[in-house]
């Protein structure tokens, strides 16, 4: 395929062709984005070829298959697929949800053209004066709506129906290893030998038993204050803008608000997560100790997973600037592993990681 072409004729086709384009700068993923600029009009290029990552989950696949397919399918994630995001982009719009209008789509190339929804992150709007608690008790008011929705199998897409798959026991476990498999490469002081590694995995497979037994909905599962957007124009729940929402899977309630409320890139006032949690509670009718065990269980697992993730991206892909967010990060895992439940899994951290566990608390 000769991309080159299928990329004039996207931006042709959707009227941006004469489009100053200017590219974001990158991230994490392997996605590119570009803003395009009329006189009258702007949208967003996203740029995602298929031939940048492992392909995604076969819904069919076995454990053993997935391991030997790669990350993507490990995880359960998306493979960045445009594919991905559009078919979930217009389940969340039929919620009544913002996401961006797509504009034209070329599957295959990996092209999309999306409505720009502007630059007014919930991190930049409440640093410019907006009300944290209103932002966070809408972001809130979007999660309940969500998990209250029915959950597909499949949704359709512009390349036939794309699954939405379980975020099963392998992607836990998998993504719960990156933390003793990156930390002790990144950090010193972090130790994990043979005996460790077993004592680890009978933990770890007890959080994930617990999870396993709580009950699904449909789960967002990149849902933080970076990939929220405010839009005070709109009204009600359309108010959030929603962004990178390709991965969405089968999990848990509690694990969108891990995301939400523990970020590793800004912190959340005490006052605007409690008041996002009670906004939650009251409008989902979920028992709050239920919520409240839930979200120790999955924080602790998420925030374990995403130390590994930044210690990988620091060693092994030299991005240095995730140095930054890991003394917040562990202070998410700290407060996650004062939960009763989860004893164990402190007294292990403890003892292979102490000053860094020290220091968080």
């Amino acid at each position: 395929m000769d991309r080159t072409v299928a990329l004039e004729r996207i931006l042709t086709a959707t009227g941006f062709g004469e489009a100053e384009r200017v590219p974001f700068p990158g991230d994490a993923s392997t996605r590119r984005y570009e803003r395009l600029f009329l006189p009258d009009r702007t949208a967003i290029l996203m740029d995602a070829p298929r031939s940048n990552e492992s392909p995604p989950c076969d819904p069919a696949a076995t454990p053993e298959q997935r391991l030997q397919s790669g990350w993507n399918a490990v995880s359960r994630l998306a493979a960045s697929r445009v594919e991905a995001f559009v078919a979930v982009a217009d389940q969340l719009s039929d919620l009544g949800l913002s996401t961006p209008f797509i504009h034209g789509v070329d599957a295959p190339a990996g092209y999309a053209v999306l409505e720009d929804l502007g630059d007014n992150l919930f991190t930049h709007a409440i640093a410019s004066g907006e009300d944290e608690i209103q932002l966070y008790c809408a972001a809130a008011d979007v999660l309940a709506q969500v998990h209250a929705a029915s959950v597909p199998d499949v949704m359709p897409g512009p390349d036939g129906d794309w699954p939405l798959l379980d975020y099963d026991a392998l992607a836990l476990s998998a993504n719960a290893d990156l933390f003793v498999d990156w930390a002790p490469k990144h950090a010193e002081g972090i130790h994990v030998d043979d005996a460790a590694r077993a004592r680890w995995e009978r933990i770890r497979d007890g959080l994930i038993d617990q999870a396993m037994g709580m009950e699904r909905a449909f789960t967002i599962r990149d849902y933080h204050a970076e990939n929220l957007l405010w839009l005070p124009e709109r009204e009600g729940i359309a108010r959030v803008g929603l962004l990178d929402f390709q991965d969405a899977v089968r999990g848990w309630p509690a694990w969108d608000f891990a995301m939400l409320l523990q970020d590793a890139r800004r912190d959340v006032s005490p006052i605007a997560a409690e008041a996002a949690v009670a906004r939650y509670l009251r409008r989902s009718g979920m028992n709050e100790a239920v919520f409240r065990h839930q979200l120790a269980i999955l924080g602790a697992l998420n925030a374990l997973r995403i130390i590994g993730i930044f210690c990988r991206l620091v060693e092994r892909d030299g991005k240095a600037r995730y140095r930054q967010f890991m003394p917040r990060e562990w202070g998410h895992l700290s407060a996650n592993l004062r939960h009763p439940e989860l004893a164990e899994m402190r007294a292990f951290v403890s003892d292979v990681a102490a000053p860094y566990l020290e220091i968080a608390a």
